[in-house]
């Protein structure tokens, strides 16, 4: 996995919308190797994060409670908390 990709389940209070859709962005940006993508690929891009952001949320949802919580927070979390 991206070291970049944080783990999501298991967190208090459980990951938003938000933090989800940041994972899949990062997700999409490994495996296509774009950190920008063109004007005629952004469409294809926003699909594929929308795609994979609905289909995190709905594992997230149905898989049962982690024992001990993830060792590092989301980059959202993180930037939350320094301020």
């Amino acid at each position: 996995m991206c070291r970049n990709i944080t783990t999501l389940r298991g967190l208090e209070p459980p990951a938003t919308t938000e933090e989800i859709t940041a994972a899949a962005r990062q997700y999409v940006r490994k495996v296509t190797g774009l950190t920008t993508p063109t004007a005629m690929a952004a469409p294809e891009v926003e699909g594929a994060v929308q795609a994979i952001a609905e289909l995190s949320a709905a594992l997230l949802a149905v898989l049962p409670p982690r024992r001990v919580p993830p060792k590092t927070s989301p980059p959202l979390r993180r930037r939350a908390a320094a301020s």
